[in-house]
């Protein structure tokens, strides 16, 4: 499909971001990518690299935290993908500074300047980490888009991201029934692939954590991993899908850290990757078709084996590993 809309990417720099961007452009849109330092190369110069940007891409620097830097960026636009929302998911030493106040209220401000701007839908970006951990739900029932994060377990946990992810997702189903905004939500799971920018994100450097001996789990992080391209589409699918509505659970399938791990043990047997057992995440069931709302509007997910296979070969030629 070609398009000539306008459309904002927040956090268009990420992993993530880039990805969108680039598929984005590739449909024909024209697209404001925001960056918080349009200086850091590391941020703009893989987006400016991109085909079809040199006409059809704009940079804009933002503040979460400041609204008018959003306004700016949103001015003119058909459609925005909120993206951005910072990703700690260990040594948190601030909760609130560095992980809620940015991924709460910026979402607040981000759908707010959508209203003022007249855009027509936003899609804002949560996590299976607004969908678990959720202890309570029934461990025979599998965890689709009506379960959500348990607050309250989070907190006495300090699990801040998850509780970041999970409020920040609130506050948009508020502002949109309030304002009358038009909200969709993308739930992905651990993404990993090829990666456009310099910098990893948390999924890509846990795997890198893997393949040199890490032993932690992930019990309240994962659910399931996920391909950047797929990611990306399940954006722009429920953003050009009229009738796409709530929550989107974006993953291959539903499966445990363990089943993971199993994976790139038989895929990548030269590397010391350490043994697990195979059911890491208590009370989840695996299904093939976690995400069916995303394949029933025509997402055709990449299969386990090539998330893996894409995502060490990424680590691979960025000589990260041997």
């Amino acid at each position: 499909m070609s398009n000539s809309e306008v459309v904002c990417v927040t956090g268009g720099s990420g992993c993530i971001g880039s990805w969108l961007v680039r598929l984005l452009l590739d449909r024909g849109y024209s697209v404001h990518a925001t960056v918080q330092n349009l200086d850091d190369e590391a941020e703009t110069k893989h987006l400016q690299a991109l085909e079809g940007a040199s006409t059809r891409l704009r940079l804009f620097q933002i503040d979460l935290l400041h609204y008018d830097t959003i306004l700016a960026a949103v001015r003119g636009c058909a459609g925005v993908f909120h993206l951005a929302s910072p990703c700690i998911v260990d040594q948190v030493h601030d909760p609130q500074k560095e992980l809620l106040d940015p991924a709460i209220k910026g979402t607040t401000n981000v759908l707010a300047a959508a209203k003022e701007a007249g855009v027509r839908r936003v899609v804002v970006t949560s996590s299976i980490s607004a969908i678990i951990p959720s202890p309570n739900w029934p461990s025979d029932v599998v965890k689709r888009e009506d379960c959500w994060t348990d607050i309250e377990y989070c907190k006495q946990k300090g699990l801040w991201y998850p509780l970041s992810k999970t409020l920040a997702e609130k506050a948009a189903w508020e502002f949109g029934k309030e304002s009358g905004l038009d909200v969709v939500v993308v739930n992905p799971g651990t993404v990993m692939g090829p990666v456009i920018p310099p910098r990893l994100n948390a999924s890509m450097l846990m795997l890198l954590r893997l393949l040199q001996g890490c032993t932690e789990t992930y019990e309240d992080f994962f659910m399931g991993v996920v391909h950047f391209k797929d990611v990306a589409l399940a954006h722009i699918l429920v953003y050009e899908n009229k009738a796409a509505a709530g929550r989107h659970i974006c993953l291959e399938a539903i499966s445990h850290y363990g089943d993971f791990v199993a994976k790139l043990t038989e895929l990548y047997p030269e590397f010391n990757v350490p043994r697990v057992q195979r059911d890491t995440q208590p009370g989840l069931l695996r299904a093939n078709d976690g995400a069916r709302k995303l394949m029933a509007l025509g997402l055709a997910f990449s299969p386990m084996e090539k998330i893996i296979t894409d995502a060490v070969e990424c680590l691979r030629n960025r000589g990260l590993i041997s």
